[in-house]
């Protein structure tokens, strides 16, 4: 698990979020991402799974905030996801 600290929180069910945490990605989170269509839906899909908050508040998390996951994301992946939620070079 890791924990990223939000420089602009998001409001979830009625409260502030000032962090996420991320536990580590199972192949059945990879399986569910990769079903969904276009780069970035399969990235906020993933990052809502692993921070068990919905798509719609992923949505919600400010650029420069989702740079900061995106990155993390990549460490777990090997590289990963960069903030595009594209996948890396590497990470194919």
């Amino acid at each position: 698990m890791t924990t990223i600290t939000l420089k602009h929180p998001i409001t979830a069910d009625g409260r502030e979020v000032a962090e996420l945490t991320l536990r580590r990605p199972k192949v059945r989170d990879l399986e569910r991402m990769d079903k969904v269509a276009g780069e970035m839906a399969k990235a906020v899909t993933l990052v809502a799974d692993l921070a068990e908050i919905s798509p719609d508040q992923v949505r919600e998390i400010d650029a420069e905030d989702f740079t900061a996951v995106a990155e993390r994301l990549g460490g777990f992946l090997g590289g990963g996801l960069p903030a595009s939620g594209k996948p890396s070079a590497t990470s194919r």
